[in-house]
């Protein structure tokens, strides 16, 4: 396995690699590129004639993985610098169709540890959240701007949080008072307002659902994944059938997910390519981290990786 130069350790990259199952001279679509840890790895086994399509919405994260992966590689790289909801039209007009393609809906270590960008609470930072910092929208704008009943659907709606309302109502007396600027300052109000976590759950921190839903909503994540789910589908019943699609017959579709909203629409979507006869389902039960990973890796342990094979319906043994 190709080192990392900058640390990051990406997930499940042994569970990657077995179900994808890399050939030379295959185009790879990286979705969501981080820091190029698992690009690293296929576009070593994808070779010289291979392609590795390498997208983010991190235009820093982006550079440094194109970086990464031409220094210790030779196949052909291309870039795009936006949503993943975007990738497929991208792909089109670059003429050409994909043999393996991988969302991995995590964050790259560097942009979790740096508390500038407002994505987590462990450091004081700006109230920002966003993934693309040439964005309009912040966590900020969220939270000073929206009224009660729309920010309480924000935090229910993307954190699941049970306690939306009361955090909401809370939110919105202190700003009142003064605004929110800091992740510290929302943390702890909404620490104050949410109460003990409910039975049957994790004693994770209270603030933690808050702050999930309010980065889900800045960068717009279910709707993404929602739009990339879709033109799969729409692909793969293209390729089965023999007609012109961005995925080619026999692809494999990976999706690296940390939370139920991520992983139910594509269990879902899956189950429904594989019903329609479009595609076989590598992964009945999501791939998960054992425990020398988690241990080595303790962002590993709520990752789930299911996987789709693209099939061909002109094959009388596709089935």
């Amino acid at each position: 396995m190709a080192d990392d130069p900058r640390g990051h350790i990406p997930v499940l990259m042994d569970e990657v690699i077995g179900l994808l199952d890399p050939k030379p001279g295959e185009v790879y679509a990286d979705a969501t590129a981080g820091l190029g840890g698992h690009a690293r790895e296929i576009a070593s086994r994808i070779g010289s004639t291979g392609v590795v399509v390498l997208n983010d919405l991190d235009k820093s994260n982006l550079s440094s993985a194109t970086k990464s992966v031409a220094e210790t590689n030779e196949s052909r790289i291309l870039t795009h610098h936006g949503s993943f909801a975007d990738l497929p039209r991208f792909i089109e007009n670059e003429g050409l169709k994909v043999d393996l393609l991988l969302a991995d809906l995590g964050f790259a270590s560097n942009q979790v540890d740096d508390p500038s960008r407002g994505l987590t609470f462990r450091e004081d930072g700006p109230l920002d959240m966003r993934l693309d910092t040439s964005g309009q929208l912040t966590a900020a704008d969220l939270v000073n701007e929206l009224d009660e009943q729309e920010l309480a659907d924000v935090i229910y709606r993307y954190g699941e949080e049970r306690a939306s309302r009361r955090i909401a109502r809370a939110i919105v007396e202190r700003r009142k008072q003064q605004r929110f600027d800091t992740t510290g300052d929302l943390a702890d109000v909404v620490r104050r307002s949410a109460g003990p976590p409910p039975k049957g759950r994790k004693r994770i921190d209270r603030a933690t659902r808050t702050f999930q839903a309010l980065r889900i909503a800045v960068n717009g994540e279910i709707e993404s994944l929602d739009s990339l789910l879709e033109q799969i589908r729409i692909g793969s019943m293209k390729a089965a059938s023999g007609k012109d699609s961005w995925l080619n017959q026999g692809a494999r579709v990976g999706v690296i997910s940390f939370h139920s909203l991520e992983d139910r629409p594509v269990k879902r979507m899956f189950q429904q390519i594989e019903q329609a006869g479009d595609g076989r389902r590598l992964t009945r039960k999501p791939a998960v981290a054992g425990e020398a990973e988690e241990h080595a890796n303790p962002r590993a342990r709520s990752a789930k990786l299911r996987v789709l094979q693209v099939l061909d319906e002109t094959r009388p043994d596709a089935r």
